[in-house]
């Protein structure tokens, strides 16, 4: 415990706000799709004290994207996230 709070002294923070979010406005997420929550909330938080230039910057990804269709969504992915 210590040593993790030496290097990253508010990790427990951070933790115990995805742990809230996640619970408290998805009910829960599925394996299938926790790295697609996990992204988010690592954008919301990296602008947290920013609200005007996460939403430019939502902005500006949305515009160069599709949206994805049902079957995209609940299709099952075959990615790997971590190399």
């Amino acid at each position: 415990m210590q040593v993790a709070e030496t290097f990253l002294p508010i990790i427990h923070l951070v933790f115990s706000n995805l742990k809230t979010w996640l619970r408290g406005i998805h009910h829960g997420v599925s394996p299938q799709h926790l790295q697609d929550y996990l992204n988010e909330f690592t954008f919301r938080f990296n602008r947290r004290f920013y609200p005007f230039n996460a939403f430019r910057s939502l902005l500006g990804i949305a515009g160069d994207v599709t949206a994805p269709t049902y079957a995209e969504l609940y299709a099952k992915k075959i990615t790997t996230y971590y190399r």
